[in-house]
């Protein structure tokens, strides 16, 4: 009972965490305006740098980083506290997936705001800064290698995103030395997370396909 109470405080946690969206709260205080009318309408990291600039795209980064570590480290803090014979160091960890999890759901469809969010990429990512960092480390380089080498943030976005089931299995057998049905546990837990952001990502996949899709450049300016 105690262990379906920390699920549900992660689940809660996550969602309500994640549903504060960063880029439409920055574009608001410091444009006054709405990110979901603008360019491509996606509230996320994009698209607030190619409409709004550096300064807007930086708080929405630091803001979406934020959210995603505090909903796991907060989620494992109070799970330890209610007990149920679980400690941070094993059996929690994984309620930092179920609160990685919700906190994706949040951000695609905030409760503040009309259920209407962004695609989750950066606050899952994020999320495995606390779950675990060699993860993020390796889903962060292998973003920046396929974004350097085809400019476009929807195709690093994907591949990464599809690359984090495999790396967190990996990372938890051969990095973690844990047994194969708790890396498997892990690899489970982490599939919904990316099938989410992979889903908010199909109209860029068909524009990929088409050869429509916008390349990324570091000189975007406000349009």
């Amino acid at each position: 009972m105690r262990i379906f109470s920390a699920v549900m405080i992660a689940a809660a946690l996550g969602y309500l965490l994640g549903s504060i969206n960063s880029a439409i709260i920055v574009v608001r205080l410091m444009k006054g305006e709405d990110i979901r009318t603008m360019g491509s309408k996606n509230a996320g990291l994009t698209n607030t740098l190619r409409c709004c600039g550096k300064q807007c795209a930086l708080f929405t980064l630091i803001g979406d980083l934020l959210k995603g570590v505090v909903a796991v480290v907060l989620s494992r803090l109070i799970t330890g506290m209610i007990g149920a014979g679980l400690s941070p160091d094993n059996d929690t960890h994984y309620i930092g997936y179920i609160a990685g999890l919700f906190a994706i759901i949040g951000h695609v469809f905030p409760v503040y705001f009309g259920f209407k969010g962004g695609k989750g990429v950066l606050v899952g990512v994020s999320t495995f800064i606390a779950v675990d960092a060699r993860v993020f480390l390796v889903l962060l380089g292998i973003f920046a290698i396929v974004l350097t080498i085809s400019k476009y943030v929807s195709l690093a976005s994907v591949i990464s995103s599809a690359m984090c089931p495999p790396v967190t299995f990996l990372m938890a057998k051969f990095a973690g030395g844990l047994p194969t049905e708790r890396c498997l546990l892990y690899f489970l837990l982490s599939v919904p997370m990316i099938s989410i952001v992979i889903f908010m990502h199909r109209s860029n996949i068909e524009r990929l396909k088409n050869g429509t899709e916008n390349k990324f450049s570091f000189g975007s300016k406000k349009k």
